[in-house]
Formats: structure tokens, sequence, C-alpha cells
């Protein structure tokens, strides 16, 4: 969209896209805070975004309504203070952006726990004001200090700030570059940090988290003894963040995270705090949903009789779509985790209006907290969240989905999708939706479990599974050079509870054969994955009951009945089904093989490819004569061997759009005794910290991802969790479903396309916490440490680059050196200092330009003076953290070629 006019937006807003919206460059992404504080209400706007436009053309007769609101008006938040939350104001925080679908909308209102009623009143109001204005299409929030949903902390990378009193108060937002500063900021949270200014004092200390003593010049972090590692990196990139955004990269960072190895910071600690006295607090718990909580969702009718409001509970786990109607409003409970408010189309106006009191009331009336989170959606604006809690959500005539979209008959029919395999390495969001790993040309070992080990299966036999048995089947395939493996544990329906535990001994076995970086794959008996169907070649066979063992038990079945689907090698199954005649299906092939002879009965809703694999198929299933059948023109003996007519599926097909799940990302720990996940909103590959595991849902599919510091006890259990995880999914999921086992470094394309932009080299040079910290400097060696109590700063010895305790030296952008080696001087260092492909200096400091300005622009188009080969040094460091998701010297870091593809990909190359 680079160029486009004013008013060419159009999308989830409809036409008044064309008031909220000026030129911008390619993708929507707003993201707009507000302030409501005593007297006035102040909004925040990216630079993409007239919203003061919009607001001003709300009549200010629709505020009139109470005086309170009467004198509220908007002031913008500047960009800056994103993220810092002041405690006695409230806050509304708008944010789009664009999807498959169009672009979806959230409007937040944040309340602070310091905030008059007032002010939470007229917050609420403005967003009631907005959804009218934007035609129903935002989704609704309100949130409550310290107990944000995961969607709001997702705006937030590097974490939230609470900062006490407010703009009233005569506090101000952030400010680049102001050094009178003292304070403590309490910090929690391994994947959504929020840090909250607490006394000055050792009694806000304990054992278990992170503290940010904030100083101005000087930032020290002191980390818990127990604190682990996430939260000490995450704690980390918040000091980092503070550091580079408000003080310009001028402040020193001072880590602590053994009191003994850090006498020096200890010591400017103890003239600030004063003496400890007496043991550190233990740590405090987090109170978190466990999974049991989560899944108790009740959904009630809320309607007017006889001018009362009556809330009715009218159905519980699993919810069906067909429960809301468009002539009401709905509230859905789960399980007083969070509250959602469903408005029908054709609702009442004065019942969408009260939407949030009604929720807030509900709150009440159930005794729940009151900092529940509560979510208005609109009837056809739906957030994915909220789809997830029903067993199935349909889109009418809808083309794209949230996530693959299938085309179901009445009679359980899926098409199968054909597509290119040569394009799922060119594609891997490709390989994700197919659910591919690779084109299946790899090779096969199989394995069945006899007395509790590993016995190899006759190859002339592959594809060919009892029910009554356990197989292991190794896949080994190229890429880039060398081999991947995945290891399918298949479980039959019938197996002993023995044989399902060793074959995953056997597995693990098998792994560590293979160096540990084998993808494992647990696949229940009819649940087989697409991979698994493609890898043998439309050959696979899956038999009811018995065993593929030499010695069997009882004597195979004189008739059985074979269902085959698929219309290629990549996608067939036969499955044996009862044989009689209710078993029949009017849009698939069936094989009924008998003594004297194999049918091939073709139903009427069959295709010709469908007709041709299950002949292939029939040659496998029985060495008899082969007769075809149509539908309708059976012969007697036929019904003789399935036991005579009987009724069976033969309606005809339908279209009907099915949206499957958006794919979710999970952190999970069982460690408490409970099992918690905490979900990673709007993911991406750096979610995934090397101590974790981590849990993809993407619906027909469990990922378990592990990473290489991950503890022990959750590595043992992960498999366990993800049970868990199934059995208590409000949406009543299948148990069958597939769990994949993915070790960090070994990920599969089909894991990885869910991913944008995977970087198969980040494990290689990913920071750990202890790089990070080693990159600050010796702040040990320290010898000279001066404090002024109005403006602590280290001395100027220290500065040197050698003991330097703040930004990188030794990789660190020219830009940030120069700010070390001269102090508040315009002046930068000499070009002979630049390493690892920095650019050169700006001349007198002083060659800052707008994203507009040097984005997707020709050297000819550029201003003068400016080098095309470092077009992203001339932006400001809030369009270049935006921009690139990191700061300068973080980009300067990195290796010169990630730096050219991201510079590519922003079209600063």
């Amino acid at each position: 969209m680079n160029g486009e006019k004013k008013g060419d937006h159009k999308g989830a807003c409809g036409e008044m896209r064309k008031d909220f919206c000026t030129e911008q460059g390619d993708g929507l992404e707003l993201m707009a805070g507000g302030k409501v504080a005593d007297g006035e209400c102040t909004v925040s706007e990216e630079t993409n975004c007239a919203l003061p436009a919009l607001l001003n053309q709300m009549s200010s007769k629709e505020f009139e309504e109470t005086d309170e609101v009467q004198n509220m008006k908007m002031v913008p938040v500047p960009e800056k203070a994103y993220g810092t939350f002041f405690e006695g104001d409230c806050y509304v925080i708008l944010h789009s952006k664009r999807t498959s679908r169009g672009t979806a909308v959230d409007l937040h209102y944040w309340i602070g726990k310091d905030s008059s009623q007032d002010e939470q009143g007229a917050a609420a109001m403005y967003v009631t004001q907005l959804d009218a204005a934007l035609r129903g299409s935002p989704v609704q929030h309100r949130e409550v200090q310290g107990h944000e949903s995961e969607t709001f902390q997702s705006y937030f990378r590097n974490g939230i700030i609470y900062k006490k009193g407010g703009v009233a108060s005569g506090f101000k937002h952030v400010e680049t570059n102001m050094y009178n500063i003292k304070r403590l900021l309490h910090v929690k949270g391994k994947k959504h940090v929020s840090a909250t200014e607490v006394a000055l004092s050792w009694d806000s200390f304990n054992k278990g988290d992170v503290f940010l003593l904030d100083l101005g010049k000087v930032l020290i972090q002191w980390n818990g003894p127990n604190c682990s590692i996430a939260e000490k990196s995450r704690g980390l990139a918040l000091a980092r963040s503070i550091r580079d955004s408000e003080r310009g990269g001028r402040a020193q960072i001072g880590i602590i995270d053994n009191e003994k190895d850090s006498p020096d910071l200890i010591k400017i600690m103890k003239m600030v705090l004063g003496e400890r006295r007496g043991e550190l607090r233990e740590a405090i718990p987090d109170t978190k949903a466990d999974e049991l909580q989560k899944a108790n969702v009740r959904l009630y009718h809320v309607y007017e009789k006889d001018s009362d409001l009556v809330v009715q509970e009218i159905a519980t786990r699993p919810l069906t779509q067909d429960l809301l109607q468009h002539e009401d409003c709905y509230i859905l409970d789960q399980g007083g985790f969070k509250i959602y408010v469903w408005r029908g189309k054709a609702s009442n106006q004065e019942e969408k209006k009260a939407a949030f009191t009604r929720a807030v009331g509900f709150i009440q009336a159930k005794g729940y907290s009151p900092s529940t989170n509560v979510e208005v959606i609109n009837d056809g604006a739906e957030s994915a969240m909220f789809k997830q809690l029903f067993q199935r959500w349909t889109e009418k005539d809808e083309t794209q989905g949230l996530g693959k979209v299938y085309t179901v008959g009445k009679t359980a029919k899926v098409e199968q999708v054909k597509f290119d395999t040569v394009q799922l390495h060119a594609r891997p969001e490709l390989a994700a939706e197919q659910r591919m790993v690779d084109d299946a040309s790899g090779n096969i070992e199989v394995w069945r479990i006899e007395d509790l080990q590993m016995q190899p299966v006759d190859p002339k036999t592959y594809g060919q599974f009892y029910g009554g048995d356990c197989y292991l089947v190794l896949y080994t395939y190229l890429r880039s050079g060398r081999p991947h493996y995945v290891l399918y544990m298949w479980q039959g329906r019938h197996a002993s509870v023995d044989e399902i535990t060793a074959c995953a001994l056997n597995a693990i076995e098998l792994d560590k054969k293979h160096g540990d970086e084998a993808v494992q794959v647990r696949v229940t008996m009819g649940k087989e994955p697409t991979h698994f169907l493609a890898i043998f070649k439309g050959r696979l066979i899956i038999y009811e009951g018995g065993t593929s063992r030499a010695q069997k038990s009882t004597p195979e079945p004189a008739i059985r009945l074979f269902q085959v689907r698929g219309t290629n090698e990549m996608n067939t199954k036969a499955t044996e089904v009862p044989a009689r005649a209710s078993s029949l299906n009017s849009n698939d092939v069936f094989l009924l093989a008998t003594n004297q002879v194999c049918y091939l009965w073709c139903g009427k809703g069959c295709s010709g490819d469908e007709r041709e694999m299950a002949k292939m198929v029939a040659d496998i299933v029985s060495k008899r004569d082969k007769h075809t059948i149509l539908e309708g023109q059976e012969p007697a003996e036929f019904w003789e061997a399935l036991g005579g007519k009987a009724p069976y599926a033969s309606e005809k097909r339908f279209q009907e759009q099915i949206t499957h799940y958006q794919p979710r990302l999970f952190e999970c720990s069982n460690q408490t005794g409970r099992f918690i996940m905490t979900e990673v909103v709007d993911f991406c590959q750096e979610d995934l910290d090397e101590d974790d595991v981590m849990l993809l849902d993407t619906w027909e599919e469990i990922f378990l991802w592990v990473g290489k510091a991950s503890n022990t006890y959750e590595r043992n259990e992960a498999v366990a969790s993800a049970k868990e995880y199934l059995k208590t999914h409000p949406a009543g999921r299948d148990l069958a479903t597939p769990i994949i086992l993915v070790k960090q470094g070994c990920e599969p394309l089909n894991f990885t396309g869910w991913f944008n932009a995977w970087d198969p080299y980040k494990w290689s040079d990913g920071k750990s916490y202890e790089e990070m910290k080693n990159c600050l400097g010796d702040v040990s060696a320290l010898s000279e440490i001066s404090v002024d109590l109005n403006n602590i700063s280290l001395s100027k010895r220290t500065l040197s680059m050698t003991n330097l305790a703040g930004s990188s030296t030794s990789g660190a952008s020219p830009e940030y050196k120069s700010h070390f080696n001269h102090d508040d001087s315009s002046s930068y260092a000499d070009s002979s200092n630049y390493n690892n492909g920095s650019p050169y200096t700006v001349p007198n400091g002083k060659g800052v330009y707008s994203r507009e300005v040097l984005m997707n622009k020709t050297v000819d188009e550029l201003p003068e003076g400016v080098d095309p080969t470092k077009k992203e040094f001339y932006l400001s460091d809030a369009d270049f953290h935006e921009i690139f998701g990191k700061s300068k010297e973080e980009f300067y870091q990195m290796p010169k070629w990630k730096q050219q593809n991201e510079k590519k990909q922003c079209g600063l190359f």
C-alpha cells in the first residue's frame, strides 16, 4: 500500500476506515493508548492513524449523559510511553492488525488500581463510542491492573511498568535522557513481564522475584536466590529496554545474581535503601488459573422480562455454536477466569450498550474477583479465543479462515486437498497447513512390539497395521545434506497397557541411537496424521483387531469390510469397519472381502480417483477375483455377505465451511501439582525459550517443543501434560489427537511453518542469559564508586571500555559507544571504532529522519547525505525498535547476513 492515499483502506471497519487511517506502509498495525485522568482523557496514536479526526466526529451530545463525563477530552500519550501505566489513571488502547480475513480490531480499557469510579466510567464510555464509530468491528476488553489478558500483554513485548500516581498529581510520562530518578521496580513473570513501582525499602524484596533499582544513570538488577533463568532473562530485557528507550542508551546496568560476588553494587543499594535487617521474605506464588478451572465453561442467556434483567444458565461444556441466537445477548463464564459477553446482531441496542455493566454485575453476583477479565464481542466479529471454546465453529461463505478450511458433507466426508510437494521447502506455512514434514520420499523402518521388545516387520507388509499390536515406524529423510528423523509410535486400539508402555520405552531407546534428534509422534489407531499416510504411498491398511505376529491366536474373519478414503498415494487409507450394511457411506468406496470374491462397492458420491486408489488397496486386502459394483446395482450375494440390507448414510453432500483452530502456543508447567499453562499471544520463534517446554496446539495435532535447558521433570512429564491439556480443553477435544514431541534444533517443517520467518540458525547464535549478562561488562571489577543520592552515577574512571557496566562495548553500535566515550557530547565516535557492519556516523548527530523518508526509497529519493547502504541508522531509536523489534545495539551485534535479511524485509536495504 506504499503511496496509497487517505481513504483507500477497507476491511473490518468498512467506510469508517476512510476517516480513521491515513497514508501508511505495508500492513496495518495500530496501537493507540488513551489515558483517562481527572478531567481529561488522553489517547495516543501511531503516526499512521488519524484517531483524533475520528474522535472529533463524535457529537459532544453523546457524552452529556452524566456530568462526570462532560469535561473529558482526548490528549495523546507519547509513543515512547507505551507500556508505562500510572496506577491512578485509566487508559483506552486501540489495536488493529491485518489478518488473512481482513483487519482484526481490539479495544481495551485499562483500570489502574487507584483510579476513581468516574475515570473508569469515562473509559468505558469512550470504548462504547469508539465501538459504535467502528461499526461494531472491535472486540472490547476490560483490563484490570495486574490481571491483564494475554492479548493485552502481548502488545508490550518488553514488559509493562506500573508507576505510582497519575497525570493530575504532576507525574509525567517517559522522557528520554531524564536521570533525576530514584525508584524500585518489582518485576514478575516469565512470559509476560510486569514491573510495579514499590516502596524504596528492603521490606519490598523477596527471594523469588527480580527487583530493579533505577537510579537514573545506573540500573541495578537484583535477582532473588530462587529466581529462574527465564525470570532473570526477562528482567534483563526490561532493564535494557529502560536503558535504551528512556535513557537514550546512556545508563549502566549492573546485575546481582549472588550478593557475595557483587560487593560494589550492594554498597550502592545499601546507600539508597539502608542496611538490611532480618531475613528476606519467601517468594510470593503467582496466582494463575489451572486448566480445570478454565475448562468449566457455562453459557447464560441474558434477556429482559417484565422490566427485569434475567440471567439464565442454558448450557455447559462442551458448547455448540447453535446455542447463540442472533436476537439475544449471552454471557459465557469461563470458570471465573474470564467473562465473555456475546451480542447478537438483532439484539436490542440498549442491551448492547449495557454489555460491560452487565458483565461487572454478573461478576459481583457470582462473587468473583473484581479483577476478572471481561471481553465483549459482536455477532460476526468473534475473537479466536471465543471461538475456541466451542466444539466447532463455522463461518458462512468464508473462503479463508483462521486455520485450514475444509469442505464437509453431512455424511462426514472430507475432500482431500491436492498440493505440490515441491513447494514445501519454499513455503513452510504450506507444510504446516498440510501437516507434511517433507514429500514422503524418505526411508521407512517398521518394528512390532512383541514380548515387550522390538521385532522387525517384513518390508513386504509395510503399511499393514493390526489393532491388537503396537508398532514403531522410523522415517528418515535428508534436509540440507544431513539426516532427520520422525519416529511414529502407532498404538492399536486393542493393544495391552504393557505393550503401549513398552512401545514408548523402546521409542526412547531408538531415539537415543539417533542422537536424540528424532521427532516423536504418538499415533492412536484411526487418528493417523497426513504425513503418516503419505509415507506408505496409498498402501496403509488398518485392521480392526488381530495381530501381524507369526503365531496368531485367533483365525482371521472370513468376511471383512474396509472403507477406503483418498484420491492419491499421499492421502489414502483403508480402515476395517464392521461387516454390516449400516457401515456403508454413499460418499466413499468400500472393499468387501469374502472367501470367494472381493467386491469394490462404489458409492454415488465417490470420485474416479478414489476408485483407482481402492483398486490398488484391493490387491493387498484380497487375492480373490475383484468385482466392481455401483451403489444401487448390488447382487444378492453382496447383501448376504453383510448379513442383509440395512439403512446407511446416503444423504447428498452439502457445502459448509468449517473454520479450524487458530494455532496457540503455551508455556506449560505442572511442578506446583496443578497443570498451569501461560499462553503466548501473537507468538513468534523468539517465544520458544530454551529452558521451557512449550505446547503448540494446531487442533489436528499437539506439538510439544522441548528446550535444551528445560528441566528434567517437565521433559519427562511433557506427554502427560499434553494429554491433560486435551482432557481439560473447554471444547471437549478428542483424546486421540496426535501428540508430537519436537526437540530444540530438530524442528520439522510442519512445526516451523506455523511461525512467521523461522530462523534455522537462531539456536546457534542466540544469546543465553549468561551471555547477555557478560555483554554488560565486568561490573565486579569496578573499584571506585562515587554516590550522589540525587544523581547516582559510577565515576568517570569506571567508564573505560574494558570495565563498562552498561551497553556491550565489544559489539555495540558506534552511537552507543559515543554515548559512553563522550557522555552528553553530540559528537560521535571515530569510524575506526566500527565493527560488525555498523554504519558510519551521522554528521553532528543530527541526521534522524522519519520512516516514510527512508523506507522503500531509491538512492535518488533519499535526503542528501544519507548513505543508501545504511538507511536504517538514520531512524529514531523508537522507530528502529518498532520496525526491527530490537535496539540498534542488538541489531549491529547480529551477523552481517542477518542484518541484510531483516533490512530487505523492512524495505531498508
